[in-house]
């Protein structure tokens, strides 16, 4: 599955990498990634498997998400 943004979304992306480019050519890389291919939902990793991937302890159910 996966998830694409609407063309005036992917212009607001595209706009914001332009913004991003020589500050932090990182995240204007991805941005760009995100506007022109979308995301591909099936190659995601849930948050609680890379936690356990880390050598972090599972998360009790009633940790609230709050930092």
């Amino acid at each position: 599955m996966r998830l694409v943004f609407e063309p005036a979304e992917s212009d607001a992306l595209r706009a914001d990498a332009r913004d991003l480019a020589l500050t932090d050519p990182g995240v204007a890389y991805v941005l760009e990634r995100l506007a022109s291919e979308g995301i591909d939902l099936d190659a995601c990793t849930d948050w609680e498997d890379l936690r356990l991937g880390m050598g972090m302890p599972e998360r009790a159910a009633d940790t609230p998400n709050v930092a």
